[in-house]
């Protein structure tokens, strides 16, 4: 057998279709081996789009992970932010962790978040 040049088995991989050059990865991998190093590097290049794309974010859930200490101020600061009653501010404290708001603008987002830190609860950003 005549022995291929660099060149020569790049045109050959240029006329072979996506599923036969994927077979012959998986053939090579297993013959020789060794293992593509084709997936690490798109999981480096995916890492800075994911960072990107959460600096991006626009849209935040306001999550009340505790009540703390003053459970009324917090029911109160509830209220005052969702059009919820009396009864389903409750029922939302003390089943923490659980979302105030959904979907809101960063701005929103970090003002209830303030407010019910005043109240006394712990609240996370997500």
């Amino acid at each position: 057998m005549a022995k291929l040049s660099a060149d020569e088995l790049i045109e050959a991989f240029k006329e072979m279709t996506l599923v036969e050059l994927s077979d012959f990865v998986k053939k090579f991998e297993e013959e020789f081996d060794v293992e593509a190093a084709a997936p690490a590097a798109v999981a480096v290049a995916a890492a800075p789009a994911a960072a990107a794309a959460e600096e991006e974010k626009d849209e935040f859930d306001v999550i009340l992970t505790a009540a703390g200490d003053k459970k009324i101020g917090v029911i109160k600061a509830v209220r005052a932010l969702t059009s919820l009653g009396l009864a389903e501010a409750k029922a939302l404290v003390d089943g923490a962790p659980k979302a105030v708001l959904e979907g809101a603008n960063k701005e929103d987002a970090e003002k209830a978040k303030a407010e019910l830190e005043a109240a006394g609860a712990s609240v996370e950003l997500k």
